[in-house]
């Protein structure tokens, strides 16, 4: 990742990818999208998480 991730962001996406899926007028298609997108974002919420959870980690060894 080039860019800093911006967790809130991310969130704040895969809540408006949610609203969407369940809008009964998304088409099928767009839904696939959207569900792709969407693990996208998880992948990366969780290496986030990852990430800061082994930056407290070591602070707590020191």
């Amino acid at each position: 990742m080039n860019e800093k991730f911006d967790y809130a962001k991310a969130i704040a996406e895969l809540e408006a990818i949610a609203a969407k899926v369940e809008n009964p007028e998304t088409k099928l298609d767009d839904i696939d999208a959207l569900v792709g997108r969407s693990k996208e974002l998880l992948r990366q919420c969780r290496e986030y998480l990852r990430t800061v959870k082994e930056k407290i980690d070591s602070l707590d060894k020191e």
